[in-house]
């Protein structure tokens, strides 16, 4: 039996389009794309030039201090497109692909033996390395550590998120857990949602309950064992851990499995598509107008707002539709006392109607920029024991004894996205987090 842990801290936003467990397979994607900026802490090189050919699996980015953790082609084709934005910078690399690319194609991978340095050069090779993220920093692994830990999260609880691993990648996921364990001294810990039934003979299984973010793996380190000053811990999802499990039988897998959500689509269900996919290739038929609607790659929380003719980014999982709400036009504005407005202050009546029940939410922000107030509204949806406000303004000042005193070790952007969401001053608190944990590993590495 699990150890139980329930979390207490935290919310869940309810939006119109939670998906069903209805599989649908993405079939119109023919462009598919890599964007190198959604693997953090390391410097990429181009590998390939326009025109080029490659197979599933081929080298697209090599990181330029050693070559050897690299970002791979899911599929095979031409290379349509190294798109450039400022100082030359590779904003990301697309594939044009035709059915018969990839048919027939032998994987470019061998099958690792049970060695630990064998296994970690065949991750890096494979691009399963870019996918795992260091405590501290929230990067991409540093090549030369050894984690004290490695977590694995198997549920999300982010807003309308559907379901990470399916009942045919538990096999897979036990042999990738035991992939992992060749690769620290520590426990590799399973982190499962309370009554999800999976088990594991290799890792130390946890069950959480609670509202979001139970399901952020930040928040399950913090439960179970925290990070501190000289200590690192590896951090990945329990699709990416299939993935380790069947490079070990030499398979490369660049599938995922994505939720298609939010009040704009007409069926929210799941898609079977391929890493890096196009936009309209996945949402193709789904979506009775894009004019006004915002496209979210991810959730509402964390996404990162795409076009049409955008691409899935990692972690590859979630397209949430909303409307922009620009042509809003509402009585008394902010005043209204309209019970499908919500509010986590209860400044408006939905309460009484229950704030279990969905709400048709849109893009706009609702309010101005303005000075951070120290209300403790954070520590509402904040689950971690560290005081949030303070460390927030110990990182704005750049005072690193006191943000090292203060907890930056521990978190990540993602675990400030729900005090963001209930911030009354609007503050881009992820991005401070994100710049805070940049500045610290430049000045102390």
């Amino acid at each position: 039996m699990p150890e139980k842990i329930k979390i207490k801290k935290g919310l869940d936003i309810p939006l119109f389009g939670q998906p069903t467990d209805k599989i649908s397979v993405d079939t119109t994607s023919h462009i598919f794309a890599i964007y190198p900026d959604d693997f953090p802490g390391v410097v990429w090189k181009s590998a390939v030039k326009a025109g080029d050919t490659v197979k599933p699996g081929d080298i697209l980015f090599q990181d330029k201090a050693s070559g050897k953790i690299c970002l791979v082609a899911p599929v095979g084709g031409e290379i349509k497109e190294i798109n450039r934005g400022e100082r030359r910078h590779i904003n990301f690399i697309s594939i044009e692909s035709k059915a018969s690319d990839s048919k027939g194609d032998r994987s470019p991978f061998e099958k690792p033996s049970e060695d630990a340095v064998q296994l970690k050069e065949a991750l890096q090779r494979s691009g399963l390395w870019a996918m795992m993220r260091q405590r501290p920093y929230d990067i991409v692994p540093e090549a030369d550590k050894e984690p004290r830990d490695i977590f694995v999260t198997a549920f999300d609880t982010a807003p309308l998120a559907g379901n990470i691993i399916t009942e045919a990648d538990k096999e897979w996921l036990e042999k990738g857990l035991k992939a992992l364990s060749l690769l620290t001294k520590g426990k590799v810990y399973l982190d499962i949602r309370y009554g999800q039934n999976i088990d594991s003979k290799v890792a130390v299984v946890t069950s959480f309950e609670g509202p979001h973010p139970a399901g952020n793996v930040g928040t399950q380190i913090a439960a179970i064992k925290p990070v501190n000053k000289g200590e690192t811990v590896w951090a990945l999802d329990a699709r990416t851990a299939v993935r380790i499990g069947k490079l070990t039988e030499g398979i490369a897998d660049f599938e995922t499995l994505v939720a298609v959500t939010g009040p704009e689509v007409k069926d929210p269900h799941l898609v079977k598509s391929i890493v890096g996919a196009s936009i309209e290739g996945i949402l193709k038929g789904n979506v009775e107008d894009y004019k006004g609607k915002r496209i979210i790659s991810g959730n509402v929380l964390t996404g990162v707002k795409v076009s049409q003719d955008g691409f899935l980014r990692y972690p590859y999982r979630q397209i949430t539709v909303i409307a922009e709400g620009d042509d809003a036009d509402e009585f008394m504005g902010w005043a209204s006392l309209n019970p499908g407005k919500f509010s986590v202050k209860r400044t408006f009546p939905a309460f009484l109607r229950g704030l279990s029940k969905p709400f048709n939410f849109d893009a706009r922000i609702k309010g101005g920029q303005r000075a951070m107030i120290l209300s403790g509204e954070y520590d509402k949806v904040f689950p971690f024991d560290i005081y949030p406000e303070y460390l927030l303004k110990a990182i704005i000042a750049r005072d690193i004894d006191r943000m090292e005193k203060l907890g930056i070790y521990e978190v990540a952007p993602e675990d400030f996205a729900l005090p963001e969401f209930v911030d009354t001053s609007k503050q881009e608190l992820q991005k401070t987090v994100r710049e805070g944990l940049d500045y610290l590993r430049k000045e102390l590495e």
